[in-house]
């Protein structure tokens, strides 16, 4: 599956040193590469591949497994549609490995799919542990690949402030996160006391915008017995 378009030519050095810290402050969801995509057209461009898998799943001679041969920003982006995770969550996951499989098998009690293969986050780590070291391993070759080894050296100022730039993202949105968490709770105590004798349950309103509701529970069913393999190649 052809992966996010990282723009026409890549520049000199000092430009994609700034592209790149760019994209880790302002998220890799949104921002779009010069002359490239951002991983929202991914999504877009997913939404219309789904659409043609859901029409094959309905063939009597569909396979009951299928291998998607992908990047990595692709099958993030293929399984944030697919599971209508939420932007935070994907930028809350990390890397995905070199060949790395990526199984998703479909439950007979419902027709939904689930993700057997577990995801690394980065809310798996405490603050303490986002390091420049755990950010180098994780951003160095998807920096070094995307640029065609213009920025191809770790040790290289323009690798290190942009490894620098990842980790202040990460922990700056890992803050805005609790900030928001702890809004969202203040608010939902507050509405169970005010509306307690309301005909609309509060716990209802609150559940319709929990976090967990961006979960498996959310894969669209399908008639065929199939399981999807997801195969992220570079």
């Amino acid at each position: 599956m052809r992966e996010q378009d990282f723009g026409n030519f890549q520049s000199t050095s000092e430009q994609m040193e700034k592209v790149w810290q760019e994209r880790a402050h302002y998220g890799h969801f949104f921002y779009r590469i010069p002359h490239g995509e951002s991983a929202a057209d991914v999504y877009d461009r997913i939404a219309s591949f789904n659409e043609t898998l859901f029409r094959q799943f309905q063939q009597d001679n569909f396979p009951n497994i299928l291998i998607l041969v992908t990047h990595g920003i692709w099958a993030r982006v293929f399984l944030m549609k697919w599971f209508r995770w939420s932007y935070e969550e994907f930028e809350s996951l990390r890397n995905i490995p070199h060949c790395h499989y990526l199984i998703m098998k479909k439950q007979s009690e419902d027709g939904k799919f689930t993700l057997k293969t577990p995801l690394k986050t980065w809310d798996d780590l405490p603050d303490s542990d986002i390091d420049e070291e755990v950010v180098k391993k994780e951003f160095g070759d998807e920096v070094c690949f995307n640029t065609k080894n213009k920025l191809a050296n770790p040790e290289d100022f323009d690798i290190t402030s942009i490894i620098r730039a990842q980790r202040d993202a990460i922990k700056s949105t890992r803050h805005k996160d609790r900030k928001i968490k702890d809004a969202f709770q203040k608010s939902m105590n507050t509405t169970h006391e005010v509306k307690q004798d309301c005909t609309s349950s509060p716990s209802t309103l609150a559940s319709r915008f929990t976090l967990d509701d961006q979960s498996v529970a959310n894969s669209a069913s399908n008639s065929k017995n199939n399981s999807l393999e997801n195969l992220q190649g570079n």
